[in-house]
C-alpha cells in the first residue's frame, strides 16, 4: 500500500479540470501536473488521505508525449525540483496546438456531464488586431507567450520577491517572466526592497507600467469587472458621484489612478488597480466573438431588426457583471445610439467609469448593486411593458470564477429574454449554469472557446442561448 511521499511509476490517462492529469494506482485515481496523457511519469505522492483520489508530483518523464516541448518558462520545466518550479504556466510544456485540444476537451466534458449537452465546440486563439488596410497590426505570439498586461507577485518576511511555488504559497524568486509583456517583465525583475505582501505591475494601452504595492496590512479595495452604468450614474453621460468627498489616503493611492485601456476605437476608464482583462488582446477578442455571435444569430433570425440594427434598441437590454462597461458598449454599438442597456455591478468605482465610458448611447444606464438582489427586485417589481422590452432583449453575463448559480440563472429566464449571452472562465461553473438555462426554458444555440490564457489551463468560453420557440 503506497502513502505519502512515495515514489510510484504512472500511465498518464487523461487531462482533468485545473490543470492536472489522471493516472490510476491501485484502483485510485491520482492527480498529476507538469505531465501530458500518453505518458509515463515517475511521481511522488504528496496527499493520500482522502480515498477517492490522490495527488502527486511528476518527477520524471520516462516515456515522452510527441506533444511535449521545453517549458516556456524554463525554472518551471520538468528537470526543476517541484519545490522550485513557479505556478501560473501548468501547460507551458505543451506544444500550442495541442495545449488548445486538452483545453476542448475539458470543455467539452465539463459540457456533457454537468450540462447535459453534447454539441460541437471550436476554439480558436486570440482575434488579431488589423489596421485600415487589413495589415495585422498585433497577434498572438507564435508560443503563446508575451501576453500578460497584469502581473502579481508575493513579497515574503524575508523580503524575496517573485511569483509563488506551484501548489503552495512559498515565494520563490526567478530570473524571467515568459508569460509578460516586455515591458512588465523587465519592471518585475527590477522590483528591489518591496514590504512584505505583494506588488502587482499593470500595463495599460499607453505602454507605461504601474507597479502597485500591496503591504500584507493593507485592506484590498474591491475591483470592478471589465464588462459596465451604477446608482449615481445618470443615462448617456458621466456619474453624478464624484471624489469630492474621498480620503486623500484614496485619492492618492496608485491603484485609484485612472488609465485608459483601447479597444476597436473606444479607450475604456478604469482604475489601474481596478479588474481588466490579462491578455493584451483578450478584450479585443472577447467583443469581437460577441459582436460576431449576436449577428450570426440575428442573420439566421426570423425578422429584421428596427433601422437594421443587429439588436433591437428598443427592447431592453442587460450587461450582468458589467464592470467598466466592455459588453455594454458592445450591445450599444450592435443596437445604435438609442440602444436601451443597463449594466450592472456591485463596485461603485466600476460603475462610475461605466457611466463615462457608455455616454455615446442615450438609453444605456447603470446600476451598482449584488446582481442576485439586483434581479430579484427586477423580477418583484418590473411593469408589464418593462417585461415586454426585456422579452426582446440581449441579457450578457459575465460572471466570477464560480459561476452566475441557480438563483440568479432562474431570475434571468423568468424575465423571457429572446437571448442570453453567457462568458465564461470555468468550464463546470458554466455547465451547471447551462443545465438550468435549459431546466428554465432555454436552448443552447452555441458553445465556442477562446485560448486567451496560452500555456495556462484556464480557457475562455461563450454560449449563445435563445429562448425556446423564439427563433422559431
Amino acid at each position: 500500500m503506497s502513502g505519502t511521499g512515495d515514489v510510484i511509476d504512472l500511465e498518464i490517462t487523461d487531462v482533468a479540470h485545473g490543470g492536472v492529469f489522471v493516472a490510476r494506482h491501485e484502483g485510485r485515481v491520482v492527480f498529476v501536473p507538469d505531465a501530458i496523457p500518453g505518458e509515463k511519469v515517475r511521481v511522488r505522492l504528496t496527499d493520500t488521505a482522502k480515498k477517492s483520489f490522490w495527488r502527486g508530483e511528476t518527477l520524471e518523464v520516462l516515456d515522452a508525449s510527441p506533444h511535449r516541448r521545453p517549458h516556456v518558462w524554463r525554472q518551471a520545466d520538468v528537470d526543476i525540483a517541484p519545490e522550485s518550479r513557479p505556478g501560473g504556466a501548468d501547460f507551458g510544456h505543451i506544444e500550442l496546438g495541442h495545449q488548445r485540444a486538452l483545453k476542448l476537451r475539458v470543455l467539452t466534458d465539463a459540457l456533457q456531464r454537468f450540462g447535459g449537452i453534447e454539441l460541437p465546440v471550436g476554439l480558436e486563439g486570440v482575434s488579431p488586431v488589423l489596421s485600415a488596410d487589413g495589415e495585422v497590426r498585433e497577434d498572438e505570439t507564435p508560443d503563446g507567450t508575451g501576453w500578460r498586461t497584469r502581473v502579481s507577485l508575493h513579497v515574503d518576511a524575508e523580503g524575496r520577491i517573485g511569483p509563488y511555488a506551484a501548489r503552495s504559497h512559498r515565494v520563490i524568486t526567478v530570473d524571467e517572466l515568459p508569460l509578460a509583456t516586455a515591458a512588465v517583465e523587465r519592471a518585475a525583475l527590477d522590483l528591489r526592497g518591496a514590504a512584505p505582501g505583494g506588488v502587482d505591475l499593470v500595463q495599460p494601452s499607453d505602454g507605461r507600467v504601474r507597479v502597485l504595492a500591496r503591504p500584507e496590512t493593507e485592506k484590498r479595495a474591491p475591483r470592478g469587472r471589465a464588462g459596465g452604468v451604477g446608482r449615481g450614474a445618470r443615462r448617456g453621460g458621466k456619474p453624478t458621484a464624484s471624489t469630492a468627498g474621498t480620503p486623500a489616503t484614496t485619492r492618492n493611492d496608485p491603484a485609484r489612478e485612472t488609465v485608459l485601456q483601447r479597444v476597436g476605437d473606444r479607450d475604456f476608464r478604469v482604475d489601474a488597480g481596478g479588474f481588466w482583462q490579462v491578455h493584451r488582446l483578450a478584450a479585443h477578442t472577447l467583443t469581437q466573438h460577441v459582436a460576431g455571435a449576436l449577428q450570426s444569430l440575428r442573420a439566421d433570425g426570423p425578422a429584421p431588426r428596427s433601422g437594421g440594427a443587429w439588436i433591437d434598441p428598443d427592447a431592453w437590454h442587460l450587461d450582468l457583471y458589467g464592470g467598466v462597461g466592455l459588453f455594454a458598449a458592445t450591445l450599444g454599438d450592435l443596437g445604435g445610439p438609442s440602444t436601451r442597456v443597463t449594466s450592472v455591478e456591485s463596485d461603485a468605482r466600476a460603475t462610475e467609469y461605466a457611466g463615462e465610458n457608455l455616454a455615446d448611447w442615450v438609453g444605456a444606464r447603470a446600476e451598482t448593486g449584488r446582481v442576485d438582489r439586483w434581479l430579484a427586485r427586477l423580477v418583484a417589481e418590473a411593469s408589464v411593458t418593462e417585461r415586454e422590452r426585456l422579452s426582446r432583449g440581449v441579457v450578457l453575463l459575465d460572471p466570477p470564477r464560480s459561476g452566475a448559480g441557480r438563483e440568479v440563472v432562474e431570475s434571468i429566464a423568468s424575465l423571457s429574454p429572446e437571448t442570453v449571452v453567457y462568458v465564461a472562465c470555468d468550464p463546470v461553473a458554466l455547465a451547471r449554469d447551462i443545465a438550468t438555462f435549459r431546466a428554465g426554458g432555454y436552448d443552447v444555440e452555441s458553445v465556442s472557446a477562446l485560448d486567451l490564457f496560452p500555456n495556462s489551463h484556464h480557457v475562455e468560453a461563450v454560449a449563445i442561448l435563445s429562448r425556446s420557440g423564439a427563433r422559431r
